[in-house]
């Protein structure tokens, strides 16, 4: 379902979206997941690239009440909750770890996170091969090789690099990287334990970046200010075009 006529996201729940990931991670298909709250969303109204990229992804998961707001008002989806990209990660490692897949690792805002989230895997999914993991300083994301990804015999590519970098390079990637890349964000931090994660109360209320902000001021109030006042432009632009043509 398309909102503001930019981004088509999935009527999926976790379930249904972890099974269709597993299903074709077991294919080895070259399969693009993005998980995109408001933030991913503004993004692609404004950049050119991160819209493109969208374009591409073969699921979009609604990471985010508003985006589960928005459906339910516009195309009547009657989605009982978000698809979060951290709990979806879960979803799947546990689902990879009853078929024994592997997993690679792209991402983490510093080493020790990526590590950190790699010894998570490890102890929570015994099953789930960690087949290799991978960090750069480099804003380009050109070091890592699709070549280096299909040697290592991943199934699942979990990345998180930050929006839109993160999303850009799975869509650069498909076709090359025999294996479904999941645009996951923050998922390695919130589970490697160095960033916390908002309450649940907060989260299903539609409050998860008021948290966040509270605990990132100097990085994400500028994010937050610009990206949410904007999403509430759009949302009520939308709603008024939406009433002219019921009413017509």
């Amino acid at each position: 379902m398309r909102l503001f006529n930019t981004v088509d996201y999935a009527v999926v729940d976790y379930e249904s979206a972890s099974d269709t990931i597993i299903e074709q991670a077991e294919q080895r298909s070259s399969y693009g997941v993005f998980a995109l709250p408001v933030h991913g969303l503004v993004t692609a109204v404004q950049d050119l690239l991160m819209r493109e990229a969208t374009q591409q992804a073969q699921m979009i998961v609604p990471d985010g009440q508003p985006i589960r707001w928005a459906m339910n008002y516009f195309h009547q989806t009657d989605l009982k909750d978000r698809v979060y990209g951290p709990t979806l990660t879960l979803y799947v490692l546990r689902k990879a770890n009853e078929r024994g897949l592997s997993v690679f690792l792209y991402g983490g805002n510093t080493q020790e996170t990526l590590g950190k989230f790699a010894d998570f895997i490890r102890e929570k999914y015994p099953k789930v091969t960690v087949c290799g993991q991978y960090r750069e300083e480099e804003a380009d994301g050109n070091t890592l090789s699709s070549e280096a990804i299909n040697k290592s015999g991943a199934h699942i590519v979990l990345v998180g690099r930050g929006c839109p970098r993160q999303e850009i390079w799975v869509a650069n990637r498909l076709g090359s990287v025999d294996a479904v890349m999941m645009a996951v964000g923050a998922a390695f931090s919130f589970h490697a334990g160095t960033i916390r994660q908002a309450p649940t109360w907060m989260q299903n209320a539609g409050l998860e970046w008021l948290f966040r902000l509270l605990m990132e001021p100097e990085r994400l109030w500028k994010r937050y200010l610009l990206t949410n006042g904007y999403f509430i432009y759009l949302f009520l632009k939308e709603a008024i075009l939406f009433r002219h043509w019921r009413l017509n």
